[in-house]
């Protein structure tokens, strides 16, 4: 039994006319009686009695209509999603993102993919950039929100594409009450004699080499006193006297009264990436969630621009 017989059967079993379900399927009517014959033939019982003047279903008939509908129905319906599933408008889709994305880029990029793809299950993962990159590989999630982390190929290992979206300048967090706290801004000199609080580079490769690039030759003389995994545990730290951290300036949104935010000299930048792995059947959902992270990073930037703090200044 094949989709267009039932087809063909629900033309006739609706009009109870030959001659009207020909026309209703643009087709002649002497394939559509051969074809519903042999629909017959196959079920071993007669769908349609059939005289001179009219054309009726029988009880077997009338049970197959019902069916038949059910079942064409449901074959439409998914029919029907594939098509949004290839356009993008239906699936799941799972992102990872580094903490500090909460207070730039990630809050209106969720909020922009939900209302144009209502009917996609979105799920946020929050990951280290390295986690993210070994979870791209893995497939276990389909875009990382990263920071300064570029991927590393390897001779087995699945392609992966990275595009900046958000770029934004670096600045060093210091208690309020430091000689430097004051600063309209520090040198990579200056902050150095600061006991340090860093970051694992093992989970924050990329990031913690932008951080010992903006240093340059005093990186050498940095005296870590802490290692931390996430921003909040490091604003933690600085808050109870214990150090610096050097992080992204949308930190400024966290920081309590008892910190003070200044900026490195020479306005060096960090970025958040868009990281995902290159396929051959492109998935419209990645593009789709890649774009409202571009336009996102469009608005955060022109929000930081009109909430700007001058510089050296703590906010309160």
């Amino acid at each position: 039994m094949e989709l267009r017989q039932l087809r063909y059967f629900m033309a006739v079993a609706d009009e109870l006319h030959f001659g009207r379900a020909a026309q209703r399927l643009h087709m002649s009517q002497p394939p559509l009686s051969v074809q519903v014959g042999r629909l017959e033939r196959e079920v071993g019982i007669a769908l349609f009695e059939r005289s001179t003047r009219r054309v009726s279903l029988t009880p077997a008939g009338r049970h197959l209509q019902e069916r038949a509908r059910r079942i064409l129905d449901e074959v439409d319906a998914v029919r029907a999603e594939m098509r949004d599933y290839v356009c993008g408008l239906t699936g799941q889709l799972t992102v990872g993102f580094v903490s500090s994305a909460n207070y730039t880029v990630l809050p209106d990029v969720v909020q922009m993919f939900r209302a144009r793809r209502a009917n996609v299950t979105l799920t946020l993962v929050p990951l280290t950039s390295g986690e993210q990159f070994d979870r791209l590989r893995e497939g276990t999630i389909d875009v990382g929100i990263v920071r300064d982390e570029f991927p590393q190929a390897g001779p087995s290992s699945p392609p992966l594409s990275t595009e900046v979206v958000f770029e934004e300048r670096l600045v060093a967090c210091l208690p309020v009450n430091h000689p430097l706290a004051s600063r309209t801004e520090v040198t990579p000199e200056e902050i150095i004699e600061v006991p340090m609080i860093s970051y694992p580079r093992s989970l924050m490769p990329g990031y913690v080499d932008r951080v010992t690039e903006v240093l340059a030759t005093a990186a050498g003389a940095i005296h870590v006193v802490e290692e931390v995994v996430h921003q909040e545990t490091a604003l933690g730290f600085v808050a109870a006297g214990v150090g610096t951290s050097i992080l992204p300036e949308s930190v400024r949104q966290l920081v309590p009264p008892s910190i003070a935010v200044v900026p490195l000299a020479g306005s060096p930048t960090t970025r958040l990436m868009a990281a995902w792995q290159v396929r051959d059947d492109e998935s419209a959902i990645c593009a789709a969630f890649i774009e409202c992270l571009h336009e996102a990073a469009g608005t955060q930037r022109s929000v930081t621009s009109r909430r700007s703090t001058p510089t050296g200044v703590p906010r309160d």
